[in-house]
């Protein structure tokens, strides 16, 4: 899937589900932190489309949160985001996704 999936960077099984959830159309927390993600994923080689959205996908994601647990969205949020920005700067620190 991923040609950085050998590096076990930190997020990865957000980041690999979240494409495998793209490609299948689906909205899912981890699709949406693709989303969320998209410019720097995309500049550091990631090849995806992202969902069309008609707001902008923190939103979403918050919304999708809330409906699951309204007591912990926030703080789960924040967690999944963390976990986004980890995986970016690990790839970022590789350089981003090798050649094959």
């Amino acid at each position: 899937m991923g040609a950085f999936h050998k590096y076990e960077l930190p997020g990865e099984d957000l980041i690999l589900k979240g494409l495998e959830d793209l490609k299948a159309g689906h909205k899912t927390i981890e699709s949406l932190l693709i989303c969320i993600g998209a410019p720097r994923l995309k500049r550091l080689g990631l090849q995806f489309t992202p969902l069309e959205l008609d707001d902008f996908p923190e939103m979403h994601l918050y919304r999708l949160l809330a409906s699951e647990d309204s007591d912990n969205a926030h703080a789960r949020n924040n967690a999944y985001v963390q976990r986004l920005i980890k995986f970016e700067s690990a790839l970022e620190k590789m350089g981003g996704i090798p050649p094959l």
